[in-house]
């Protein structure tokens, strides 16, 4: 360390050799436990997503979703309805009938609740390949606060280009407390869901709906099977202002291709139980896997395909594995 004066300004210089000969690099993708139950998902300390899972809230959001631009592509409630839509929180899992309950509104007679009752030592994985955070939820009955399901979660962020794409990919795994049993019931309804920014909804600012089919919009494809489907618009007034989310189901789902629940209104969803139920017990555990890829631009049909096909191909999380700390 050298000291210099400038005027009456004393400047301290740290040598080279002053450096800590320890410190280990820094990882580019962080996940970061902040106040009020919430975690931040990182790029090089640039926030990409964070998990709200705030024990008073109707269910756990990932709230923003950022491509390359700091505004989000997701929104917090319907534009033109926010109270009778207050549950489209930006991104979400839930479901309107489990064991008879609705998990998936906020105002139901028989309402249901998920509630983040464990996030494990092992949580948090950092990287520079991507992020990680695991979760243990209770879907809860209001009414008597009962448990209807055990649902372990994990959320993984891996960059894909820079901070122009990346890829969110949801690993979740229910059973049921001992000795009961539980059904999602037949409905459109659950089990991952996107409410996109006011303006990349097709009414209100011009979007685009485009499904693995090619096919376009909410009148070509409600509720129709496909391997993904993407959302894209304008989100600032720049000529390069576009940018979208593709919502992406994996092959190892109940249904692959599986239908989609999709409004021109700005949302979409990819149906777990569209016209049949699914039973769940202790002995037969449900394990799905989705992702999202969060994108600059408005791809083509062939782009989001590569993506959904690099999304198949990367390795299933062991979810015991991880609980266990293997």
């Amino acid at each position: 360390m050298r000291l210099f004066s400038v005027g009456c300004l004393f400047v301290i210089v740290h040598a080279a050799s002053a450096q800590l000969p320890t410190a280990k690099p820094v990882p580019r993708v962080q996940v970061l436990p902040l106040p009020h139950h919430i975690t931040s998902f990182q790029l090089e300390g640039r926030e990409l997503t964070a998990c709200h899972y705030e024990p008073q809230d109707m269910r756990p959001f990932w709230y923003p979703i950022r491509a390359s631009k700091e505004i989000s592509l997701t929104r917090m409630g319907h534009p033109h309805d926010p109270w009778g839509h207050s549950h489209h929180n930006s991104v979400w899992i839930s479901h309107n009938s489990v064991n008879g309950l609705d998990f998936w509104g906020d105002h139901a007679k028989q309402q249901g609740r998920i509630v983040t009752v464990q996030v494990p030592r092992d949580a948090y994985e950092d990287g520079d390949e991507f992020a990680s955070m695991r979760m243990i939820n209770h879907w809860i009955k209001v009414e008597d606060q009962s448990a209807q399901l055990i649902e372990t979660r994990r959320a993984e962020v891996r960059p894909l280009d820079g901070a122009k794409s990346w890829m969110m990919i949801l690993d979740l795994e229910f059973t049921t407390p001992k000795g009961q049993k539980a059904e999602f019931g037949a409905t459109g309804f659950g089990l991952v869901a996107v409410r996109v920014a006011k303006n990349i909804g097709v009414h209100d600012g011009g979007g685009r709906l485009l499904n693995s089919e090619g096919q376009i919009n909410e009148k070509a494809m409600f509720r129709l099977p496909a391997r993904w489907v993407d959302y894209s618009g304008r989100i600032t007034p720049e000529d390069d202002g576009f940018a979208g989310i593709t919502l992406m189901n994996h092959p190892m789902n109940p249904e692959n291709p599986t239908a989609f629940h999709v409004r021109d209104d700005g949302w979409m969803g990819a149906c777990l139980s569209l016209e049949k139920p699914i039973e769940i017990t202790e002995a037969k555990k449900l394990r799905v896997r989705y992702a999202l890829w969060v994108h600059d631009g408005v791809p083509t049909q062939k782009q989001s395909e590569v993506q959904w096909k690099a999304f198949v191909d990367l390795p299933v999380v062991d979810l015991n594995a991880q609980a266990s700390g293997k």
